[in-house]
């Protein structure tokens, strides 16, 4: 009896052990003791999947600030600020075609007029078409290069409601007007997650609301949420 009592308190001995040894692999699922396993990224709340860029699509939204000048002979550039919407859909690994929206608001300088006191308001609607390039790219972060060509319409006529129209040259504003627009520029895309990334993009912009092209800086900031598998 001595003997059998002593063979099953081993029995149980063993078979706790291999318990504690399969909850501990459970728990541990990036451990492995194959040459080939790979270790995956661990946080306090669990395991990261990775960032493999194999998204169909992508969609981005941030704040925006851009140089401009509301008249071609006004002497001082002003500033405008609003929102970017970009949608993005990936036709290869590497190559995208993207659909940009921006919306801009700001106040100008004028020539002295008796009419208008202050800084006038000046508002622009930017529609663009264009591809985007991924390049460098891994776990933390990725580069970008884009080029978006379109329209724009400004609307310069916000606070001159009181002013003449033979008046509105003395002032030196643009008249309401559409005309073509382009971004060329970059990004960097940090990886808060697989699916989630912080953007930051800055662009030369091109308008020709004058007799002339001219060149402007604008940069955004926002979120990136990517889905869909390609």
């Amino acid at each position: 009896m001595r003997a059998l009592a002593v063979a099953v308190m081993a029995l149980a001995t063993g078979a706790a052990c291999a318990q504690d040894a399969q909850s501990t692999q459970v728990q541990n699922p990036g451990s492995s003791s194959s040459p080939g396993a790979s270790p995956a990224a661990k946080t306090k709340i669990g395991f990261i999947a990775p960032v493999t860029y194999d998204n169909k699509y992508e969609i981005y939204g941030g704040f925006n600030f851009m140089n401009f000048q509301a008249g071609q002979a006004l002497p001082t550039r002003m500033n405008l600020a609003g929102t970017e919407i970009l949608g993005t859909y990936w036709i290869t690994p590497k190559w995208g075609l993207g659909a940009d929206y921006r919306g801009e608001w700001g106040t100008t300088p004028v020539h002295p007029n008796p009419y208008i006191s202050g800084r006038p308001l000046v508002s622009l609607n930017l529609g663009m078409l264009g591809a985007q390039y991924r390049g460098p790219r891994n776990q933390y972060a990725a580069l970008n290069f884009h080029g978006y060509f379109g329209i724009a319409h400004g609307a310069f006529n916000h606070d001159t409601g009181v002013v003449p129209p033979d008046a509105l040259p003395q002032i030196g504003l643009y008249t309401d007007r559409t005309k073509p627009v382009a971004a060329l520029g970059g990004s960097i895309d940090i990886n808060h997650s697989k699916n989630i990334a912080i953007r930051l993009s800055p662009d030369l912009m091109l308008e020709h609301f004058g007799t002339e092209t001219r060149t402007f800086f604008a940069i955004s900031a926002g979120v990136i949420y990517r889905f869909g598998k390609r």
